[in-house]
């Protein structure tokens, strides 16, 4: 009958409270005991009453207690509704309490299992800078609250270099994308914080976020406490910081391609404008001091994860961090390098996933990663002068890969967030095991075997 079907839906709904790893059972046995004991004490007041009660409330006490029934099945019946009574009170009392925090399309158990889950999930660094990085760990924070995202601060152009140029604070762009990627709730504030104005609106184009940045770290005095108070504003899970403090400039010897010679470009946004190829890039000053905290969460990491983003600009001016590229030498996490899914003009032209690596380990100065992913899908609407960035045999040969498609539907020469973050996530369980129970299949069993 419906009825009876809707009754046991009910109940197994409810029996899911019980499932291991959310922290509930923990609670029930001492709950248990101390109701035992109030229950004891209780006893002892009505066995008082019921000997001293007058004989004519002897049969209504008679019928309360049961007392037609065998002992063993009084107890068994006094139990079951008891701790009826004890559950029902519970799963009620924690629904008025996180109540504010409830989903309407999402059961508040399914909320507090997978926020224990991700809890419980690997320490998971990523360093990068640009959309790649704030694409990946859009999908990451799906798997753990335990993410560090390490940022570069060598952006010399747009709002973010007008405001460094101006007010003197380190560059907020990429790491406002990166706290509006990791945001608990990416809906109408998340917005609101990613908002640029016109340029007719007197404020340069600046986005809200930005400003709001700048803002707080006047009002902090210093530029790491405005981020991690942007991180509570925003229900960041997770945390974003620079890879260094210094005001620091990105400068590039490029091969001239009419002349052969090379030039010196100073400046990240001036690096894709110029022609030619990029031969190395190093900072200025050359030696700044890392963010501590960056180190230490380098240090304490169980994967680290280099890319997607820009590779000269994004990616490199993070690693060229004298004590950054050396955590990273020192870290025991594996480390997996996600390749771009295009190149960028004026940047990586004709680069393929080999180009990207060994560019990278040529400025770090020795072999450093475990995995390399690629991308193995080709799409016919990238814009022009946008190239594929894919796999080849010379670089099967010298490190361990893993193929995928891994394009975004919509803007194909960049990465799904969804599909990237599931392949990091299952080929870093492939190596150690699976902590906790996922909620979804493995991938690797669809995908390309990891070769190397």
């Amino acid at each position: 009958m419906p009825g009876i079907q809707r009754f046991f839906q009910s109940v197994r709904q409810e029996l899911r409270w019980l499932t291991p790893g959310i922290g509930v059972k923990r609670w029930l046995i001492p709950l248990l005991i101390g109701t035992t004991l109030v229950a004891l004490g209780l006893t002892m007041v009505a066995l008082d009453i019921y000997r001293n009660a007058p004989d004519t409330l002897q049969p209504m006490l008679s019928l309360l207690s049961l007392q037609e029934l065998d002992r063993g099945i009084r107890v068994i019946v006094f139990s079951l509704v008891g701790i009826g009574l004890i559950l029902y009170s519970v799963i009620g009392f924690n629904r008025s309490l996180l109540k504010p925090f409830m989903r309407p399309d999402k059961p508040i158990v399914d909320t507090v299992s997978s926020y224990r889950r991700k809890e419980k999930g690997p320490r998971v660094v990523v360093i990068g800078g640009g959309t790649g990085l704030s694409s990946l760990l859009r999908g990451l924070k799906e798997y753990t609250h335990n993410l560090t995202a390490i940022v570069t601060v060598a952006d010399d152009g747009g709002s973010s270099g007008a405001l460094r140029r101006n007010l003197g604070i380190l560059p907020p762009g990429d790491i406002r994308n990166c706290l509006a990627a990791l945001s608990d709730d990416e809906d109408l504030l998340t917005q609101i914080f990613q908002y640029r104005f016109s340029e007719a609106a007197g404020v340069n184009g600046h986005s809200l976020g930005n400003l709001f940045i700048s803002a707080l770290a006047d009002i902090t005095g210093s530029f790491e406490q405005a981020v991690a108070e942007s991180g509570r504003v925003l229900a960041v899970r997770g945390r974003v910081m620079p890879s260094t403090l210094h005001d620091v400039r990105l400068v590039a010897d490029l091969v001239d391609p009419s002349t052969q010679k090379d030039i010196r470009v100073r400046g990240e946004s001036n690096i894709p404008t110029t022609p030619g190829k990029v031969k190395r890039v190093w900072l200025e000053p050359s030696n700044p001091k890392a963010y501590p905290m960056a180190i230490q969460a380098i240090l304490n990491a169980e994967l680290i994860v280099i890319g997607p983003g820009s590779l000269f600009t994004s990616i490199l001016p993070n690693l060229l961090v004298p004590d950054i590229a050396a955590a990273v030498h020192a870290s025991r996490a594996y480390k997996f390098f996600v390749c771009n899914v295009a190149t960028q003009p004026g940047e990586t032209d004709h680069f393929d996933c080999l180009d990207h690596v060994q560019a990278i380990e040529k400025h770090l100065g020795g072999r450093i990663f475990d995995l390399v992913i690629c991308n193995n899908r080709v799409s016919e609407q990238l814009p022009e002068k946008v190239e594929p960035v894919l796999p080849n045999e010379r670089l099967s040969e010298q490190y361990p890969i893993y193929c995928a498609d891994l394009l975004d539907e919509v803007q194909p020469w960049r990465h799904d967030s969804k599909k990237l973050a599931r392949v990091v996530m299952d080929l870093f369980y492939d190596r150690t095991g699976p902590v906790f129970q996922r909620d979804e299949e493995p991938l690797l069993s669809e995908r390309s075997d990891v070769r190397g």
